[in-house]
C-alpha cells in the first residue's frame, strides 16, 4: 500500500492517474470526506490474500532467492495482472495510458513482493 501511495501521489503518476479517469481534486476531497477506512481495510485485506497466494507460489516453486522470488513476481505479475487488466482497454474502452499506469503498479509491487517473500 506504501508503494500504491507513492506511485498515485503527485509525485510519481496521480496527476496523469486523475486527469486519465476523469477525476478532479473536488472529487478526491469529496471522497475523503466521505470516509475512505473501508476502501483501506478492503483492499488491505485483498493485498493479504494476494501476497499469502504468491507467497504459497514461492514456496511450492522451491524460490529461495531475491532473483528467483522477483521472477515469480514477474511471471504472476504477466500471466494474471496484465492479461486480465487489458480488458479495460479492450472493453471498458480505458486509455492505454491509465492500463500502463495501472499494470506497471502492479508490476512492481509483485516484484518486489516475490523478492521479499522469497528470502523470508
Amino acid at each position: 500500500m506504501i508503494i500504491g501511495a507513492l506511485w498515485y501521489s503527485p509525485v510519481l503518476f496521480g496527476k496523469a492517474w486523475m486527469s486519465l479517469k476523469g477525476i478532479s481534486k473536488k472529487d478526491i476531497e469529496k471522497a475523503k470526506q466521505k470516509g475512505m477506512a473501508k476502501s483501506y481495510i478492503t483492499m488491505f485485506v485483498a493485498l493479504l490474500v494476494m501476497y499469502t497466494v504468491l507467497d504459497y507460489i514461492i514456496v511450492i516453486s522451491g524460490a529461495t532467492t531475491i532473483m528467483a522470488g522477483a521472477t515469480i513476481g514477474f511471471i504472476v505479475w504477466l500471466g494474471f495482472i496484465a492479461t486480465v487488466m487489458l480488458n479495460t482497454v479492450l472493453w471498458d474502452n480505458q486509455p492505454i495510458k491509465l492500463y500502463a499506469i495501472n499494470v506497471l503498479h502492479y508490476l512492481v509491487v509483485l516484484i518486489i513482493a516475490g523478492a521479499i517473500l522469497s528470502v523470508w
